[in-house]
């Protein structure tokens, strides 16, 4: 991709799959043209045919709606999904083995809803052939997660089914708990992906086919583009809108990336810079009300607080998670001298919102749905169909049958991913539940703790990342919700900021090294080293692994039994903190910081988080002196 340095286009849309697949395993499938590919998409529409069916039309069991969504996913996924990344992807066909893989892996959950009164009430009895089926719809889903998602979930199940079988459960009871109840695959995890998440998994692919990613690109340029270091500054506007509906760090990354990345390198942005910043404002966009990633709508499950009430909560964090960014990238330009793009060049704010603003329609439909008190999955066809209407407003933007079928069918595709780690997560879950497991690491970890919320917190943080290392944002978040989430609570922290402390430590893995595919991804498209553009993402995202705490020690931020001078105090002490933590790691304010001052500002905005008088007191002293010093260095300069 260096090649593209002094291009101001985006990449064309072969290329941006090739470099996501190259990146991202859920995004390694098979292309397909002609006959094969009318049958592949056949298989995808009859997918979702049935979600909009038994969402708007149809009532069935739990256990029957939850089998057959895996039942079609795992047919659907052996027809896309080769065994290994290779150019077998770009071959157009299908190898006899993964139909058979496809077929046999999904008549084991079509036999579970077809003979699903006669199982039930069996209970543990189990025949021989339930306990057959049981075992290879197991295997044929785990071999298709290793394709979609990767080995690491893969090795964390599985070290969860031999704590059974060595803790004395039969193969009968284990079968029976993972496969056949609602603890297991087909749980809670499974449950909300079949519900809500899918649905909006659509809603975006409608979004993505309705041309809104360009909108927000030119928009963020209305508003930031000719500001000091622009470039950078759109990147940040038009990641956190894009990341409202992506659902995808990599794709977020990716798809604003191959505009603002090469501008970025253009205006004087060094190549790891302008990669990570795209990288920390792609990832920050799963943490974008009002559609935040799928992870959310399971803590809307697992809380028992309503997706809406959540959304709301995560308005403040996320703010003020863009707005540290924005001061990182606005220090580093002032000290590199970097101007913003020529007014000629950007498009006028009133003059774009007035042309295309209507693509921001069913972004409203779908908050206003919501917040009357509509479930979200109705809220979200709702919001599907509002983006098809409003696509006929202009010609450029209109629904075609081809692109009705491609967000249909993109919608389908893009559920596989999200599904197999769902499932996964169910495994461990199941686990936990069936031998008491959860119990005895909350006793060890509280041992550990020594009832010290502070280092609990922090060995929380580093299970998630680790955990993030390999393992998807919404398995992350399920297993550290059922395992370590807990303690926290256990310890009087109110269960939705425990819940959104793992929340956002399994999305900032993403940018965390070694492993960290939205840096991977933005250093593909820059030609910059990954690790470098991995650890200055870290560093541009610093405050998101500051408000977690934040949240922690003062729930007020998440709007949680405060008022609304508490929101106020909360937000002025963390904006004058990131201000002193951006500062101090630029080593940029009005001018050069010294290593004294840097870390002066640091320790000032660190103390900030500590909701106390005496620490806020220490924390404004400090970072009110950094800042009068540079203001008088700034005056003592001749001509300044």
């Amino acid at each position: 991709m260096t090649g593209r340095d002094d291009s101001f286009h985006a990449l064309s849309e072969s290329e941006t799959e090739d470099l996501i697949a190259g990146i991202d395993r859920e995004s390694n499938v098979r292309r397909f043209s002609g006959f094969p590919s009318y049958i592949v998409t056949f298989f995808l529409l009859l997918f979702a045919a049935y979600i909009f069916w038994i969402t708007l039309f149809a009532s069935l069991p739990e256990q029957v709606r939850r089998s057959v969504f895996l039942g079609f996913l795992v047919f659907n996924g052996y027809l896309l999904y080769p065994p290994r990344r290779t150019k077998e992807r770009k071959i157009n066909y299908i190898p006899w083995y993964d139909i058979a893989l496809g077929i046999t892996g999904s008549a084991a959950f079509f036999y579970y809803a077809f003979n699903f009164n006669a199982i039930i009430s069996r209970a543990v009895l189990l025949l021989p052939v339930d306990i057959a089926a049981g075992i290879v719809g197991m295997v044929v889903l785990a071999e298709l997660c290793r394709r979609v998602v990767g080995l690491p979930i893969l090795v964390v199940a599985a070290a969860f089914i031999v704590y059974a079988a060595v803790s004395g459960f039969s193969l009968r009871r284990v079968v029976h708990q993972l496969f056949y109840t609602t603890d297991g695959i087909i749980g809670t995890p499974t449950g909300v992906c079949s519900t809500f998440i899918v649905l909006f998994i659509f809603l975006a692919s409608f979004l993505e086919k309705s041309g809104i990613a360009a909108f927000f690109i030119d928009l963020a340029n209305s508003i930031a583009g000719f500001a000091s270091g622009g470039p950078a500054k759109v990147a940040v506007i038009a990641s956190a809108l894009e990341g409202m509906y992506s659902g995808s760090s990599v794709a977020n990354t990716v798809g604003s990336g191959s505009v603002t990345i090469p501008v970025m390198k253009k205006t004087g942005y060094r190549p790891e810079f302008a990669a990570a910043v795209e990288a920390a404002a792609s990832t920050g966009g799963q943490i974008m009300p009002p559609i935040m990633g799928a992870a959310a709508f399971l803590m809307a499950e697992l809380t028992g607080v309503p997706y809406p009430l959540i959304a709301v909560s995560a308005v403040l964090p996320a703010a003020l998670y863009f707005t540290g960014i924005f001061l990182m990238i606005h220090f580093e330009a002032k000290k590199l001298g970097l101007k913003g793009l020529p007014r000629e060049s950007i498009p006028r704010f009133g003059k774009l919102l007035a042309s295309r603003g209507y693509l921001f329609l069913p972004v409203v439909v779908l908050i206003a749905f919501m917040g009357a008190g509509f479930t979200p999955a109705y809220a979200a066809c709702i919001a599907i169909a509002a983006a098809i209407i409003a696509s006929f407003f202009r010609k450029d933007t209109r629904f075609t049958p081809a692109s009705f079928i491609g967000a249909l069918s993109g919608g389908s595709r893009n559920t596989i991913g999200v599904a197999m780690a769902c499932a996964m997560a169910g495994i461990v879950v199941g686990i936990v539940s069936l031998s008491g497991l959860g119990q005895v690491l909350i006793a060890a970890l509280l041992v550990v703790a020594e009832n010290n919320l502070l280092l609990a917190l922090f060995l929380t943080m580093i299970a998630c990342l680790v955990l993030g290392m390999g393992i998807p944002t919404t398995a992350n978040y399920v297993i550290m919700a059922t395992i370590t989430a807990p303690i926290v609570v256990r310890m009087g922290v109110p269960v939705m900021a425990a819940h959104m402390f793992v929340f956002y430590f399994g999305i900032v893995a993403d940018i965390t090294p070694p492993v960290a595919l939205a840096a991977y991804a933005g250093a593909a498209i820059a030609g910059s080293n990954p690790i470098k553009t991995g650890l200055i993402a870290t560093r541009l995202a610093i405050t998101a692994f500051i408000i977690p705490y934040i949240f922690v020690f003062s729930p007020a931020m998440l709007l949680i039994d405060t008022t609304p001078l508490e929101v106020i105090r909360i937000v002025l002490t963390s904006c004058v903190g990131m201000f002193g933590l951006a500062a101090g790691l630029e080593g940029y304010m009005l001018k050069k910081v010294s290593l004294p001052l840097r870390l002066a500002g640091v320790a000032g905005g660190l103390l900030l988080i500590d909701p106390g008088f005496y620490s806020d007191l220490a924390g404004f002293g400090l970072i009110a002196f950094v800042t009068l010093s540079q203001i008088i260095g700034t005056r003592r300069k001749p001509g300044a």
